[in-house]
């Protein structure tokens, strides 16, 4: 099988519906789960980026959701720091916690996670220190 993958730019990333793509990406897995931590990955660190969120920050939500499951994180006021980066994943989590039945559930949405806030310090090291 030989599937071609075409670029997007960071806009037309922006447009995905990547809550849509967790729900999917989580509750029914293949060719969604690759999606998910494919373009959404991206499309989440493109957003994420732009509101000036760490990528330290995205990483340790990772592990409050590993810690404490998608709900507990979905339950938290700021979940980011700031107001947009919040709301911004409480999006997220708010869609990973409506199909999140079990532990595993919980540890691919931390991995997912981890996979943002590496996309997202990448992009700030390319962009601080050039190609």
């Amino acid at each position: 099988m030989n599937a071609q993958h075409r670029s997007r730019t960071d806009d037309e990333l922006l447009e995905l519906d990547v809550p849509g793509m967790i729900r999917y990406g989580l509750s029914l897995g293949g060719a969604h789960r690759t999606a998910l931590f494919g373009d959404g990955a991206v499309a989440a660190a493109v957003a994420a980026d732009r509101l000036g969120v760490q990528p330290r920050s995205v990483a340790f939500l990772a592990e409050v959701v590993r810690s404490g499951g998608a709900a507990y994180a979905a339950a938290l006021p700021e979940p980011l720091p700031g107001g947009a980066p919040s709301c911004l994943a409480g999006e997220w989590l708010d869609a990973a916690s409506s199909v999140v039945r079990d532990v595993g559930g919980d540890e691919t949405a931390a991995r997912w996670l981890e996979a943002v806030a590496e996309i997202l310090d990448m992009r700030r090291r390319v962009r601080h220190e050039g190609p």
